[in-house]
């Protein structure tokens, strides 16, 4: 009876202590391998996505009209890039990851870790699909088409027509087709945006206590892919529009990434993802039907000793009654 007790005692302890117990528990070396396995579709399908994007940037865009009176939209200064392409990878995709490893190395928690990556890298190669492919279906002209088709400055267009006749570098000419949606505001948005709401949800913004300096940790990455995007403008590679749409894309699939892998942060759980309350559900269960069979054992045990005893009872009994007789 005291071992029955003491184990009662220990059931709310042992509930109250399991999210720090199993935060520890699952890493990288004891459920990495195993849980990549589980999602190795979702690589395969990340792989596809990747070789979409790079098709989709090598096709030729659709060639729109352009007549020489549209073309006092188009004279806009051939500029370089003040974000070059390379650098939105590392800012929107490799700084969130440092991120999440940080938190990993804090935390122990490998479903985090994975589902972070996975969902990133989601977000950016999905935007990225949908924006090129866009890009290639219209065929908007760039600010500054006209420096683009005609690098002397002369003008060339075809006499029936009326459409332009470039003279320029076909690969710049090419880019000069694709101005809308914004490319570096729609991954920005979608890896920046990804990481705004997993640090909503892992410091909790929205814990009702209204602490609003929480809210400068998650607006810093949108300011950041908002501020890529003024770039795109300032350069003249892009209208405020492309900007707009682009951004929009980026926010929207950063939205629903996150959500496939995360609650959202407002909720309660928002601070862990999916897998990790399921991992934590099952091993409950388990403990819970391990409870449940060592104490059944005891109380057989137990039925069976006062079973004993009062055999042995009644066998002493029988034994002074014959005696008396």
């Amino acid at each position: 009876m005291p071992s029955t007790s003491s184990s009662s005692l220990l059931i709310p302890l042992q509930r109250d202590n399991s999210r720090e117990i199993q935060l520890g528990s699952h890493t990288l070396q004891s459920h990495g391998v195993k849980l990549a396995k589980v999602h190795m579709h979702d690589w395969i399908i990340l792989i596809f996505l990747l070789a979409l994007v790079v098709s989709l940037n090598a096709i030729h865009p659709f060639h729109r009209f352009v007549g020489k009176d549209m073309m006092a939209d188009l004279k806009y200064p051939l500029k370089s890039n003040t974000v070059p392409v390379w650098a939105v990878p590392m800012i929107a995709v490799l700084l969130p990851i440092a991120i999440f490893v940080g938190v990993y190395f804090r935390r122990r928690d490998v479903y985090d870790l994975h589902h972070a990556i996975l969902g990133i890298l989601f977000s950016v190669l999905i935007a990225g699909v949908i924006t090129d492919a866009i890009k290639d279906a219209v065929g908007r002209p760039r600010p500054d088409f006209f420096w683009r088709c005609f690098p002397q400055g002369k003008e060339v267009y075809d006499q029936v027509t009326g459409d332009v006749i470039c003279n320029g570098d076909k690969n710049v000419i090419k880019e000069g087709y694709k101005s809308f949606p914004s490319g570096h505001t729609s991954w920005s948005f979608a890896g920046l945006g990804f990481i705004a709401l997993y640090l909503s949800g892992k410091i909790e913004v929205f814990d009702r206590k209204g602490h609003v300096a929480k809210l400068c940790v998650i607006f810093l990455p949108l300011l950041v892919a908002s501020l890529i995007g003024i770039s795109r403008v300032d350069d003249y590679w892009h209208h405020w529009q492309d900007v707009f749409a682009g951004s929009l894309i980026g926010s929207v699939v950063a939205t629903f990434c996150y959500l496939q892998f995360f609650p959202p942060p407002y909720h309660a759980d928002g601070w862990g993802p999916y897998e990790y309350f399921r991992m934590l559900e099952e091993t409950r269960a388990i403990g819970n039907a391990t409870l449940s069979t060592n104490q059944q054992t005891e109380a057989s045990t137990n039925s069976v000793g006062l079973a004993g005893s009062h055999h042995h009872h009644r066998a002493i009994v029988d034994e002074l009654e014959s005696g008396r007789n």
